[in-house]
């Protein structure tokens, strides 16, 4: 601490330093500008690591990021006007995601507001709809009760992102005579109903084709430890959501995969056929469902979660049991199943329909890439991932031991998430490896935080999937809009393993099938950052896929030795052809 700080009185910005340090945080993302610089004054003498991003999108998304891997508050900080209306994305994403986040905004000095001031923006009114709660400090005093109550709302409950909005002349106010900071206690998520668990109990009793939907909420509530003795009590076949991956073991016996669009067969039959459906932290969300008026159409609901108003939302509930999933999940597993038949035929299809990595040809397979990268990588590594084809691929193909080994981002869908994902979980995460999967469309929207990683020097090994297209956008419009190709093409991509160069980052690139174990190992063996630079076909598709508002029994199908090929098949088998639903 330098001597003039050390005599200045304590104003609203350092009081607010010491809060945050007092709330646990240690690292936050932003970058300066004028109505937030006496808070970037305090900086300089608190303990606080602060991480200077290229641009504020990538301060709120590398919070995201932190906040998942995590399960502590991430922080960003971004001035007025533009510098907070570039947080915006990563505030709805972490909204959407239920991630905790705390989110601090420079404003204008309280008497120049509603003046069009210069960088004046109601980031208040701008952010209602995507925030959990937002405060506006009006007077320095306002600042113990908005910091204690944004910690709090945004760790309790169903987590969400929460804004505090700071007037210079409030963080440039004397605060000397503030107390120090005392965080708020968190309430508990209240105990289930105990009829209601009785209710569940017998329901599952009862069932004689079972199956379990879980979600991300298991690893928002922290219930992984009881969902997995659940599943293990019960022997109940499992299926997860994109959110809900790791939840279970990849190779669990009575996990059948993911459920959905890109689902795999089994799931999907599975959620069909199944006349009881556990639904565990999860929000019947469009993807998982397909079209909701045949989703699981022979099934009586059983929901639980954290969260009451999930419940019911999309599909009526015959049991509802809202309250604490972990506790939810302990009774229930006193359940006894009697499905020995059903099981069986699970994971017969499961083994059955199970994914193919024997493509022809020289070309890099992508599902064969990520499931190799699994195999080599550590068990406990962290994967990000951005919003495309490869997103699904990653879902598919790659094991997760924890859902917050696996950073998606889910419905909201954000394109430049993956990369300042990445570095905010290195952050969090220190000592884990950290893999970033991303494809060549998301990669360019945050491509200026590779000088945040080099400067920082986060060891983030990159994985980029290039096939010079906006792959998704691509397939369906293969698909459902008769080849009729509109703004897709990324062949002016730049060299990317060069472009790494430029920021001081190892980097290769592979084209071809026999240097993909060279190419893994080499990234994997780097100490600092690394990126492989993967070649692969435009044409490759992600499958299995269900066609938009069709049920998930509709599901079309491509095999691996004819990766272009038309789309075909069906619930009954891959020797069945069948065409596109109408």
């Amino acid at each position: 601490m330098n001597a003039a700080a050390a005599t200045a009185p304590r104003n609203g910005a350092r009081w607010l330093a010491h809060a945050l340090e007092a709330e646990g945080v240690d690292t936050l993302f932003g970058y300066p500008g004028g109505t937030i610089m006496p808070f970037y004054d305090a900086l300089v003498d608190s303990n606080l690591k602060h991480i200077l991003v290229r641009h504020e999108q990538g301060a709120a998304l590398a919070a995201n990021g932190y906040a998942r891997a995590s399960g502590k508050v991430g922080v960003c900080v971004a001035t007025s006007g533009p510098g907070a209306s570039n947080l915006v994305t990563g505030i709805a994403d972490a909204m959407l995601d239920s991630v905790p986040m705390v989110c601090l905004t420079g404003q204008v000095a309280t008497t120049l507001m509603g003046t069009d001031a210069f960088q004046e923006l109601d980031v208040f009114g701008l952010t209602l709809p995507i925030v959990k709660h937002s405060f506006v400090a009006r007077r320095v005093e306002d600042l113990p009760t908005m910091v204690r109550e944004a910690f709090r709302i945004a760790r309790e409950g169903r987590p969400g992102p929460v804004l505090i909005d700071l007037p210079k002349d409030v963080q440039m106010s004397d605060a000397s005579h503030l107390p120090d900071h005392v965080p708020a206690n968190v309430d508990p998520v209240p105990a289930p109903e105990e009829a209601k668990l009785a209710e569940a109990l017998a329901a599952i009793a009862g069932a004689e084709k079972p199956v379990i939907y879980g979600g991300g909420g298991i690893g928002i509530a922290d219930a992984v430890d009881a969902f997995r003795q659940f599943v293990d009590a019960t022997k109940i076949p499992t299926v997860l959501t994109l959110r809900g991956l790791g939840a279970l073991p990849a190779g669990h016996p009575h996990y059948l995969g993911m459920l959905g669009m890109h689902g795999t067969r089994a799931a999907n039959m599975a959620v069909q056929e199944c006349d009881l459906l556990i639904v565990v932290g999860a929000r019947f969300d469009d993807r998982a469902t397909g079209k909701l008026a045949e989703f699981a159409p022979f099934a009586r609901v059983l929901h639980v979660d954290a969260d009451a108003y999930e419940i019911g939302k999309l599909r009526t509930a015959d049991i509802a049991v809202p309250g604490d999933v972990a506790t939810s999940l302990k009774a229930l597993t006193e359940a006894r199943s009697t499905c020995d038949e059903w099981r069986k035929r699970c994971v017969g299809n499961r083994e059955r329909f199970g994914f193919r990595y024997d493509a022809p040809g020289t070309d890099i397979y992508a599902p064969g890439l990520l499931k190799r990268l699994s195999e080599v990588a550590p068990a406990d590594a962290i994967v990000a991932c951005d919003v495309g084809q490869h997103q699904m691929w990653v879902a598919q193909h790659c094991r997760f031991t924890h859902p917050r080994n696996h950073l998606t981002s889910g419905a909201l869908g954000t394109m430049g998430f993956g990369l300042p994902a990445a570095m905010g979980a290195q952050f969090a995460c220190p000592d884990r490896t950290v893999v970033l999967v991303n494809g060549d469309g998301g990669f360019m929207m945050n491509v200026q935080e590779l000088a945040t990683i080099a400067r920082c020097k986060l060891p983030v090994k990159i994985v980029l999937i290039d096939n010079s297209a906006l792959g998704m956008v691509r397939q369906w419009q293969e698909l459902f809009f008769a080849e009729r190709y509109s703004e897709i093409d990324l062949s002016d991509n730049p060299d990317f393993a060069a472009l790494a160069r430029v920021f001081g980052i190892p980097a290769r690139h592979i084209s071809r099938r026999d240097e993909v174990e060279d190419g893994l190992a080499d990234l994997l063996a780097q100490p600092g950052p690394a990126l492989l630079h993967v070649t692969i076909d435009i044409k490759a598709n992600v499958w299995p896929l269900v066609p938009p508002n069709h049920a998930n029994s509709s599901m079309l199908d491509a095999s691996p030795a004819t990766p272009s090929a038309e789309p075909a098949v069906a619930a009954d088998g891959p020797e069945k052809k069948n065409a596109l639903p109408a």
